[in-house]
Protein backbone atom coordinates (compact mmCIF):
# COMPACT_ATOMS: atom_id res chain seq x y z
CA UNK A 1 0.00 0.00 0.00
CA UNK A 2 1.40 3.42 -0.95
CA UNK A 3 2.32 5.91 1.73
CA UNK A 4 -0.11 8.79 2.28
CA UNK A 5 0.94 12.17 0.89
CA UNK A 6 0.81 15.21 3.17
CA UNK A 7 1.05 18.84 2.04
CA UNK A 8 2.04 21.51 4.62
CA UNK A 9 1.14 25.08 3.69
CA UNK A 10 4.07 26.74 5.52
CA UNK A 11 7.09 25.53 7.50
CA UNK A 12 6.33 24.10 10.95
CA UNK A 13 8.50 22.62 13.70
CA UNK A 14 11.08 20.16 12.36
CA UNK A 15 10.19 17.64 15.05
CA UNK A 16 6.61 17.42 13.78
CA UNK A 17 7.71 17.03 10.16
CA UNK A 18 10.08 14.21 11.09
CA UNK A 19 7.30 12.37 12.90
CA UNK A 20 5.14 12.60 9.79
CA UNK A 21 7.92 11.45 7.49
CA UNK A 22 8.13 8.14 9.30
CA UNK A 23 4.74 7.18 7.91
CA UNK A 24 4.02 9.55 5.02
CA UNK A 25 5.51 11.44 2.10
CA UNK A 26 5.66 15.09 3.16
CA UNK A 27 6.20 18.24 1.17
CA UNK A 28 4.82 21.76 1.04
CA UNK A 29 5.47 25.46 0.80
CA UNK A 30 8.86 26.19 2.38
CA UNK A 31 8.56 29.99 2.37
CA UNK A 32 7.38 31.32 5.77
CA UNK A 33 6.52 34.68 4.16
CA UNK A 34 4.32 33.26 1.41
CA UNK A 35 0.62 32.59 2.00
CA UNK A 36 -0.91 30.35 -0.63
CA UNK A 37 -4.07 31.51 -2.38
CA UNK A 38 -7.07 29.14 -2.53
CA UNK A 39 -6.29 28.34 -6.17
CA UNK A 40 -2.77 27.31 -5.17
CA UNK A 41 -4.11 25.22 -2.29
CA UNK A 42 -6.52 23.52 -4.69
CA UNK A 43 -3.62 22.65 -6.96
CA UNK A 44 -1.64 21.34 -3.98
CA UNK A 45 -4.36 19.03 -2.67
CA UNK A 46 -5.10 17.68 -6.13
CA UNK A 47 -2.29 15.15 -5.73
CA UNK A 48 -2.13 14.84 -1.93
CA UNK A 49 -4.16 12.87 0.58
CA UNK A 50 -3.93 15.18 3.60
CA UNK A 51 -3.74 18.97 3.92
CA UNK A 52 -1.87 20.36 6.94
CA UNK A 53 -2.87 24.04 7.03
CA UNK A 54 -2.37 27.09 9.25
CA UNK A 55 -4.57 29.91 10.49
CA UNK A 56 -4.07 32.15 7.46
CA UNK A 57 -5.06 29.52 4.87
CA UNK A 58 -8.48 29.76 3.26
CA UNK A 59 -9.67 26.23 2.59
CA UNK A 60 -12.93 26.82 0.75
CA UNK A 61 -15.25 24.46 -1.13
CA UNK A 62 -13.15 24.82 -4.28
CA UNK A 63 -10.05 23.57 -2.47
CA UNK A 64 -11.96 20.68 -0.92
CA UNK A 65 -13.48 19.70 -4.28
CA UNK A 66 -10.09 19.68 -6.03
CA UNK A 67 -9.37 16.09 -4.96
CA UNK A 68 -12.17 13.50 -4.68
CA UNK A 69 -9.77 11.31 -2.69
CA UNK A 70 -8.82 13.94 -0.10
CA UNK A 71 -8.70 12.15 3.26
CA UNK A 72 -8.25 14.91 5.81
CA UNK A 73 -7.86 18.62 6.53
CA UNK A 74 -5.70 19.18 9.61
CA UNK A 75 -5.48 22.78 10.78
CA UNK A 76 -3.18 24.26 13.42
CA UNK A 77 -5.98 26.48 14.73
CA UNK A 78 -8.41 26.24 17.63
CA UNK A 79 -11.50 27.22 15.62
CA UNK A 80 -11.54 26.32 11.89
CA UNK A 81 -13.12 29.57 10.74
CA UNK A 82 -11.00 29.62 7.59
CA UNK A 83 -12.23 26.18 6.50
CA UNK A 84 -15.54 25.31 4.83
CA UNK A 85 -16.32 22.62 7.41
CA UNK A 86 -19.77 22.03 5.91
CA UNK A 87 -18.25 21.18 2.52
CA UNK A 88 -15.77 18.82 4.18
CA UNK A 89 -18.51 17.19 6.23
CA UNK A 90 -20.63 16.63 3.14
CA UNK A 91 -17.69 14.66 1.75
CA UNK A 92 -17.11 12.90 5.11
CA UNK A 93 -13.64 14.42 5.31
CA UNK A 94 -12.47 14.90 8.91
CA UNK A 95 -11.39 18.43 9.86
CA UNK A 96 -9.10 18.44 12.89
CA UNK A 97 -8.09 21.37 15.08
CA UNK A 98 -5.94 21.95 18.15
CA UNK A 99 -7.22 22.45 21.72
CA UNK A 100 -7.11 25.86 23.43
CA UNK A 101 -3.39 26.00 24.15
CA UNK A 102 -2.31 29.53 23.19
CA UNK A 103 -3.67 31.32 26.26
CA UNK A 104 -0.45 32.28 28.01
CA UNK A 105 1.39 33.24 24.83
CA UNK A 106 -1.48 35.45 23.67
CA UNK A 107 -1.71 37.12 27.06
CA UNK A 108 2.04 37.81 26.97
CA UNK A 109 1.65 39.49 23.58
CA UNK A 110 -1.32 41.55 24.74
CA UNK A 111 0.79 42.97 27.57
CA UNK A 112 3.71 43.55 25.21
CA UNK A 113 1.47 45.50 22.84
CA UNK A 114 -0.04 47.46 25.71
CA UNK A 115 3.39 48.55 26.92
CA UNK A 116 4.67 49.23 23.41
CA UNK A 117 1.84 51.56 22.41
CA UNK A 118 1.42 53.32 25.76
CA UNK A 119 5.15 54.01 26.11
CA UNK A 120 5.62 54.65 22.36
CA UNK A 121 8.34 52.02 22.09
CA UNK A 122 8.07 51.48 18.34
CA UNK A 123 8.09 55.19 17.60
CA UNK A 124 11.20 55.56 19.75
CA UNK A 125 12.90 52.65 18.01
CA UNK A 126 12.24 54.18 14.57
CA UNK A 127 13.65 57.55 15.66
CA UNK A 128 16.87 56.04 16.99
CA UNK A 129 17.33 54.00 13.79
CA UNK A 130 16.83 57.22 11.81
CA UNK A 131 19.62 58.90 13.77
CA UNK A 132 17.33 61.01 15.95
CA UNK A 133 18.03 60.98 19.69
CA UNK A 134 15.76 63.41 21.57
CA UNK A 135 17.03 64.63 24.91
CA UNK A 136 16.53 62.08 27.66
CA UNK A 137 13.79 64.29 29.13
CA UNK A 138 12.43 65.55 25.83
CA UNK A 139 8.64 65.64 25.54
CA UNK A 140 8.86 64.22 22.03
CA UNK A 141 8.10 60.63 23.11
CA UNK A 142 5.94 61.09 26.16
CA UNK A 143 3.33 58.36 26.51
CA UNK A 144 0.94 57.39 29.27
CA UNK A 145 1.50 55.46 32.48
CA UNK A 146 0.68 51.75 32.58
CA UNK A 147 1.26 51.15 36.30
CA UNK A 148 -1.91 52.08 38.15
CA UNK A 149 -3.92 52.64 34.96
CA UNK A 150 -7.40 51.19 34.40
CA UNK A 151 -7.53 48.17 32.10
CA UNK A 152 -10.84 47.17 30.55
CA UNK A 153 -11.06 43.58 29.35
CA UNK A 154 -13.60 43.08 26.59
CA UNK A 155 -14.23 39.37 27.15
CA UNK A 156 -12.85 37.55 30.17
CA UNK A 157 -12.40 33.92 29.23
CA UNK A 158 -9.07 32.11 29.34
CA UNK A 159 -7.00 34.84 27.67
CA UNK A 160 -8.76 37.75 29.36
CA UNK A 161 -8.13 36.20 32.77
CA UNK A 162 -4.50 35.50 31.89
CA UNK A 163 -4.07 39.18 30.94
CA UNK A 164 -5.71 40.16 34.24
CA UNK A 165 -3.16 38.08 36.16
CA UNK A 166 -0.32 39.89 34.40
CA UNK A 167 -1.88 43.33 34.78
CA UNK A 168 -2.15 42.88 38.54
CA UNK A 169 1.65 42.99 38.61
CA UNK A 170 1.41 46.54 37.25
CA UNK A 171 -1.08 47.55 39.93
CA UNK A 172 -3.75 48.17 37.31
CA UNK A 173 -7.41 48.64 38.13
CA UNK A 174 -9.20 45.81 36.33
CA UNK A 175 -12.62 46.01 34.71
CA UNK A 176 -14.26 43.45 32.47
CA UNK A 177 -17.40 42.92 30.46
CA UNK A 178 -18.67 39.55 29.31
CA UNK A 179 -22.15 38.14 28.59
CA UNK A 180 -21.39 35.47 31.17
CA UNK A 181 -20.37 37.05 34.42
CA UNK A 182 -17.61 35.23 36.27
CA UNK A 183 -18.16 33.61 39.63
CA UNK A 184 -17.69 36.10 42.45
CA UNK A 185 -14.76 34.05 43.79
CA UNK A 186 -12.94 34.42 40.45
CA UNK A 187 -13.66 38.15 40.36
CA UNK A 188 -12.28 38.52 43.87
CA UNK A 189 -9.18 36.42 43.19
CA UNK A 190 -8.29 38.47 40.11
CA UNK A 191 -9.43 41.83 41.44
CA UNK A 192 -11.97 42.19 38.62
CA UNK A 193 -15.02 44.42 38.53
CA UNK A 194 -17.87 43.74 36.09
CA UNK A 195 -19.10 46.69 34.01
CA UNK A 196 -21.40 47.06 31.04
CA UNK A 197 -19.64 47.60 27.72
CA UNK A 198 -20.54 51.30 27.65
CA UNK A 199 -19.36 51.81 31.22
CA UNK A 200 -16.11 49.96 30.59
CA UNK A 201 -15.30 51.97 27.46
CA UNK A 202 -15.80 55.24 29.32
CA UNK A 203 -13.73 54.20 32.35
CA UNK A 204 -10.75 52.35 30.85
CA UNK A 205 -7.37 53.82 30.03
CA UNK A 206 -6.70 50.70 27.96
CA UNK A 207 -9.32 48.47 26.31
CA UNK A 208 -8.04 44.97 25.47
CA UNK A 209 -10.19 42.77 23.21
CA UNK A 210 -10.53 39.05 24.03
CA UNK A 211 -13.83 37.91 22.49
CA UNK A 212 -14.26 35.17 19.88
CA UNK A 213 -15.41 36.13 16.40
CA UNK A 214 -19.11 35.45 15.93
CA UNK A 215 -21.99 37.30 14.25
CA UNK A 216 -22.72 39.09 17.54
CA UNK A 217 -19.10 40.27 17.95
CA UNK A 218 -18.37 41.40 14.37
CA UNK A 219 -17.69 45.17 14.59
CA UNK A 220 -18.41 45.04 18.31
CA UNK A 221 -16.04 48.00 18.48
CA UNK A 222 -17.25 50.58 15.98
CA UNK A 223 -17.57 54.33 15.74
CA UNK A 224 -20.07 54.63 18.60
CA UNK A 225 -17.93 52.51 20.93
CA UNK A 226 -14.72 54.35 20.07
CA UNK A 227 -16.50 57.65 20.74
CA UNK A 228 -17.12 56.50 24.31
CA UNK A 229 -13.42 55.95 25.00
CA UNK A 230 -11.18 58.57 26.59
CA UNK A 231 -9.03 60.64 24.21
CA UNK A 232 -6.03 59.35 26.22
CA UNK A 233 -7.08 55.69 25.93
CA UNK A 234 -5.59 52.84 23.89
CA UNK A 235 -7.22 49.90 22.12
CA UNK A 236 -5.45 46.51 22.03
CA UNK A 237 -6.70 43.65 19.83
CA UNK A 238 -5.18 40.16 19.99
CA UNK A 239 -8.54 38.45 19.36
CA UNK A 240 -9.85 38.53 15.78
CA UNK A 241 -9.64 41.43 13.35
CA UNK A 242 -13.31 41.78 12.37
CA UNK A 243 -14.30 42.42 15.99
CA UNK A 244 -13.05 45.97 15.35
CA UNK A 245 -14.37 48.19 12.56
CA UNK A 246 -11.02 49.24 11.12
CA UNK A 247 -12.41 52.18 9.14
CA UNK A 248 -13.93 53.60 12.31
CA UNK A 249 -10.69 52.95 14.18
CA UNK A 250 -8.63 54.79 11.57
CA UNK A 251 -10.96 57.78 11.78
CA UNK A 252 -10.77 57.84 15.58
CA UNK A 253 -6.98 57.68 15.52
CA UNK A 254 -6.63 60.36 12.84
CA UNK A 255 -8.95 62.71 14.69
CA UNK A 256 -7.28 62.13 18.07
CA UNK A 257 -10.42 60.67 19.63
CA UNK A 258 -8.27 57.94 21.16
CA UNK A 259 -4.53 58.04 21.82
CA UNK A 260 -3.45 54.92 19.97
CA UNK A 261 -4.00 51.27 19.14
CA UNK A 262 -1.99 48.06 19.02
CA UNK A 263 -3.20 45.30 16.72
CA UNK A 264 -2.04 41.74 16.18
CA UNK A 265 -5.08 40.88 14.05
CA UNK A 266 -6.77 42.66 11.16
CA UNK A 267 -10.21 42.88 9.61
CA UNK A 268 -9.09 41.70 6.16
CA UNK A 269 -6.08 39.64 7.17
CA UNK A 270 -3.48 39.14 5.76
CA UNK A 271 -4.13 42.48 4.05
CA UNK A 272 -3.49 45.43 6.34
CA UNK A 273 -5.30 48.68 5.58
CA UNK A 274 -2.81 51.22 4.15
CA UNK A 275 -4.38 53.88 6.38
CA UNK A 276 -3.26 51.94 9.46
CA UNK A 277 0.28 51.64 8.12
CA UNK A 278 0.48 55.42 7.80
CA UNK A 279 -0.45 56.17 11.41
CA UNK A 280 2.43 56.68 13.88
CA UNK A 281 0.28 55.95 16.95
CA UNK A 282 -0.44 52.34 15.99
CA UNK A 283 1.66 49.26 16.80
CA UNK A 284 1.14 46.46 14.25
CA UNK A 285 2.20 42.81 14.49
CA UNK A 286 1.30 40.05 11.99
CA UNK A 287 -0.89 37.70 14.08
CA UNK A 288 1.95 36.41 16.26
CA UNK A 289 -0.01 35.60 19.42
CA UNK A 290 1.24 32.01 19.42
CA UNK A 291 4.71 32.74 18.04
CA UNK A 292 6.78 31.01 20.70
CA UNK A 293 9.17 28.29 19.59
CA UNK A 294 8.15 25.87 22.32
CA UNK A 295 4.41 26.45 21.91
CA UNK A 296 4.47 26.20 18.12
CA UNK A 297 6.31 22.87 18.40
CA UNK A 298 3.60 21.55 20.73
CA UNK A 299 0.89 22.86 18.40
CA UNK A 300 2.45 21.13 15.38
CA UNK A 301 2.74 17.91 17.38
CA UNK A 302 -0.99 18.00 18.10
CA UNK A 303 -1.70 18.35 14.37
CA UNK A 304 0.55 15.36 13.71
CA UNK A 305 -1.27 13.37 16.40
CA UNK A 306 -4.52 14.09 14.55
CA UNK A 307 -3.04 13.09 11.19
CA UNK A 308 -1.53 9.87 12.52
CA UNK A 309 -4.92 8.89 13.94
CA UNK A 310 -6.57 9.24 10.54
CA UNK A 311 -3.75 7.35 8.82
CA UNK A 312 -4.30 4.56 11.36
CA UNK A 313 -8.02 4.53 10.61
CA UNK A 314 -9.02 6.20 13.88
CA UNK A 315 -11.03 9.32 14.66
CA UNK A 316 -8.63 12.24 15.30
CA UNK A 317 -8.49 13.41 18.95
CA UNK A 318 -9.49 16.96 18.01
CA UNK A 319 -12.24 16.62 15.41
CA UNK A 320 -14.33 19.63 14.37
CA UNK A 321 -16.94 17.50 12.56
CA UNK A 322 -17.31 14.31 14.64
CA UNK A 323 -20.70 13.65 13.06
CA UNK A 324 -18.95 12.05 10.10
CA UNK A 325 -18.10 9.17 12.42
CA UNK A 326 -21.67 8.75 13.63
Amino acid sequence: MSRPRVFITQPVAARAIERLRRVADVDGNRDPLRILEPAQLAEAVRTRDILFCLVQDTVDARVIAANPALRMIATMTITPQQIDVAAATARRIPVSTIPPMVTEATADLAMALLLAVARRVCEADRLVRDGVFPGAQSRRLEGHAVAGATLGLLGCGRVGQAVARRARGFGMRLLYTDPRRLDSSVEAALGLGWFSLHELLAEADVVSVHVPLAPATRHLIGAAELARMKPTAYLINTSRGPVVDEAALVAALREGRIAGAALDVFEHEPRVAPALLALPNVVLTPHIGSAEVELRARMADVVVDNILAVIDGRRPPNCANPEIYG
